[in-house]
């Protein structure tokens, strides 16, 4: 039953409304994701959705460019890069006549809520149109074209904006729809090179997009631990060529293979003169004589199937875009829905293109810290995160600590773990402490199997899957006696540990061995880092975005395997123990008709029910289901269960084929994301022990034994958060190791509502617009 302080959408109604989408400017891969959830949105709360086909040109010529849609007319476009309806650069928008004729176009068809997709420029368009909307109106009656009554009742043209822009150049939003995507291809390729490379000792330069933002070279850096990154927001200093060439030699004498130097198209120096891929080259070749190549991706970032992460953050816009045109009244500016750390915000449409008009203007005055800062926080703390990462000091000027540091992986092996351990060893020499890696977890830990490490160490460790460390599940227990032995041995000072739910329940045992072990009294702290994504305290865990871009890329392989074919079900079982986060966000990058999970219990009714609900689709032209069950969401209704019961009730109807994904979840070189936020969560753990450390030494030895000196380092909502595992504890279903509360429960009836079902969506968090200021939090971080 609906709580009392829940805001439920059942009553906003879209009956009597026409909604108008179109994608303006450069395309950007999940755009068809956000075109997919406005029409299914639209149609659920019984409005009248139309495609504005090939952008602001389509609206001006009208006729077919504007066509009434249906529920299936979006299906099976979810994977598709680009989009389908088109986009084009218009002329005739610009002027006052094409606006009229827009004006007219729309009003034919009774349209005044438009969803408008597309980066600043497309956004500033649409906020003009409505602004004249009312003047357009008037003049098109006394032309004659419309009637009075006409004017009257489509007096008010309401308009939200999503940022369709792989740049992520919009001020507002941590992440634009196509970023993450972009990434991913920039990412294939340097993994790609990297390979070619360290066989042929050359030197690569990559061309990256971004004309005027340089987010894309920069976080493509910081995810592949490139050796150099010129981008417009940071030029280098005078006398760049030189430093760049030293550090070159120098990773060369210390036998790396290869050298990445990233460049983005729009990189400028300090007077603000280009400069190209080609300029670089030339540079290494003449000064350093190294076998040079450049590299120019090109419309290569643009293309692809979008990521997991643009499809889910495509959808939940789409339909807070929907939300957000039946709540407009003409008094509401025009807004944007964006993303804020793990949080979707509107924000004034005009505030978001004035900003990001402030940071080109700061960037022309050469006022370049400005530039930066007005980016926003995360890709403030992206630099600073890859400059800390990427140039080694020389021993003389780094601080002298005389504190130990050891570093462990404990629970299954998560992609970004090694990113986490290369990010917390390089921070940990910058503060000037002494690093060991502890290979196999706590077991390894009583074992003694602890070393030093260097900067030099974990140098190519980004890109690469598993844990180079090794982990294991043992809890350290039973191991007291030893451990403590090894942390008197090795002087360690503080524990950084990255892993999963045994790492959280291992620390809270070496909180309860503090009344026995002094050792045991020095600050810890947790990073999360597992693929099933059920610590208590973290809205991500390091890992969990690998895994369900190969959920999502596996279904859609085993999808368009029956391409062709008959009618087809294929039911799913994914990993995640007794936590549903992949089953259920799979569900929704996939485009899933069902997800079984622990945390919603089913019976047999709902099974039935949804055999029919699929069955009567089928009757349609849809000709594939997606069902998706998490491996331990029931232990009666198995996977094979569920693919018996599908194939008998679907008979005759469609076909039903089972596939269990199993390890694969595991496997693989890191996402973007998990690189990026393994590195900068890791980063920031480091930094906290330094604190902690300088604040619990006393008479020569470090003495934590507070509560707050053993954290869990965790995302919620906007904010990274330190937070004690003492207090976490009743946040902790241990029985069956997930949280008692997980956000993205909330993304449940949103996956349901695009599956065609009858359901409640809580839009509490919806429909507050803010300000663009009030969107950064001074710890915020964003999704990368």
């Amino acid at each position: 039953m609906a709580q009392p302080d829940r805001k439920l959408f059942e009553n906003l109604s879209g009956k009597g409304k026409a909604i108008g989408v179109l994608t303006s400017g450069g395309d950007a891969q999940g755009m068809n994701a956000a075109v997919r959830a406005v029409v299914r949105m639209g149609i659920y709360v019984q409005a009248k959705v139309y495609f504005i086909y090939e952008g602001y040109q389509g609206m001006v010529d009208g006729g077919d460019n504007i066509e009434e849609v249906s529920w299936e007319s979006v299906s099976s476009i979810l994977q598709v890069g680009g989009t389908v309806i088109g986009s084009a650069r218009c002329k005739a928008f610009r002027t006052r006549e094409g606006r009229l004729q827009a004006a007219y176009n729309l009003v034919q068809r009774g349209i005044t809520n438009l969803c408008v997709i597309g980066g600043d420029g497309s956004l500033t368009g649409a906020n003009l149109f409505r602004e004249e909307w009312s003047g357009l109106l008037d003049e098109l009656m006394q032309n004659g074209k419309i009637e009075a009554e006409a004017t009257r009742e489509y007096a008010h043209l309401n308009i939200v904006g999503m940022v369709g822009s792989i740049d992520n150049d919009f001020c507002g939003t941590d992440m634009t729809i196509g970023t993450d995507s972009a990434l991913h291809r920039i990412i294939e390729v340097v993994d790609a090179i990297m390979t070619t490379a360290q066989s042929h000792q050359r030197t690569f330069v990559l061309e990256v997009m971004g004309r005027h933002c340089g987010y894309l070279a920069l976080v493509s850096a910081l995810a592949c631990g490139a050796d150099w990154v010129f981008i417009p927001e940071y030029p280098p200093e005078e006398g760049w060529e030189d430093m760049m060439c030293n550090k070159l030699s120098e990773n060369r004498a210390r036998k790396k293979r290869l050298n990445i130097i990233i460049v983005s198209e729009g990189a400028i120096d300090c007077h603000n003169k280009a400069i190209t891929s080609d300029m670089v080259k030339d540079l290494v070749v003449k000064r350093l004589g190294f076998d040079t190549r450049v590299t120019i991706l090109g419309h290569v970032q643009r293309g692809g199937t979008p990521s997991a992460f643009d499809r889910i953050l495509a959808s939940r816009m789409g339909v807070d875009c929907v939300l957000a045109l039946l709540e407009a009244t003409p008094e509401t500016p025009a807004c944007v829905v964006s993303l804020c750390g793990n949080q979707a915000v509107r924000l004034p449409l005009m505030e978001c293109v004035q900003m990001t008009q402030e940071v080109q203007k700061a960037m022309d005055e050469r006022r370049f810290d400005d530039a930066v800062r007005l980016r926003g926080r995360s890709f403030e703390n992206n630099l600073n995160t890859y400059k800390l990462l990427s140039h080694k000091k020389n021993v003389a000027d780094l601080p002298k600590s005389n504190f130990t540091v050891a570093v462990l992986n404990v629970g299954a092996p998560a992609a970004g773990m090694n990113a986490a351990v290369r990010s917390a060893v390089r921070v940990g020499i910058t503060e000037g402490h002494k690093m060991l890696a502890v290979n196999d977890g706590f077991e390894g830990f009583a074992k003694g199997q602890i070393k030093d490490i260097k900067w030099g160490d974990v140098g190519g460790w980004t890109g690469q899957g598993g844990s180079l460390l090794g982990t294991k599940r043992t809890l350290p227990a039973k191991y007291f006696d030893k451990i403590a032995e090894q942390i008197r041995t090795h002087k360690i000072n503080a524990l950084l540990v990255i892993g999963g739910f045994e790492a959280y329940l291992g620390l809270m045992e070496m909180v309860e061995g503090r009344g026995k072990y002094d050792e045991f009294c020095i600050p810890m702290v947790m990073v999360p880092a597992t693929v099933s994504n059920n610590v208590p305290g973290s809205d991500f865990s390091i890992g969990a975005d690998t895994a369900l871009n190969t959920i999502t890329d596996t279904c859609d392989r085993i999808k368009q395997s029956a391409s062709g074919t008959k009618r087809r079900v294929f039911i799913i079982e994914t990993m995640g123990g007794y936590c549903g986060y992949l089953a259920n966000m799979g569900g929704l990058a996939a485009g899933a008709d069902a997800a079984y999970i622990f945390e919603e219990s089913f019976d047999i009714r709902e099974l039935q029910a949804n055999v029919e609900h699929l069955t009567e689709k089928m009757k349609t032209s849809i000709q594939r289901g997606l069902v998706l069950r998490n491996e331990n969401s029931n232990e009666n209704y198995t996977t094979d269960f569920i693919y018996q019961l599908y194939s008998e009730e679907g008979r005759g109807v469609f076909d039903c084929r089972k596939n269990v994904l199993g390890h694969m979840q595991q496997g693989g070189a890191p996402s973007p994301f998990d690189r990026n936020f393994g590195t900068k969560i890791s980063a920031k753990a480091v930094q906290w022990i330094s604190k902690k450390l300088k604040e619990t030494y006393r008479k020569g030895r470090v003495f934590a034994n507070t509560d707050d000196s053993v954290c869990l380092l965790g995302m919620r909502r906007r904010n990274l958060l330190f937070q004690p595992v003492t207090q976490l504890k009743d946040e902790t279903d241990f029985k069956h190791r997930i949280p008692k509360e997980q956000w993205w429960l909330k993304m449940r009836p949103l996956m349901k509502i695009l599956a065609k079902y009858k359901t409640s969506y809580d839009i509490s968090d919806a429909g507050k617009l803010e300000h663009v200021n009030m969107c950064r939090r001074k710890d915020e971080t964003g999704p990368i």
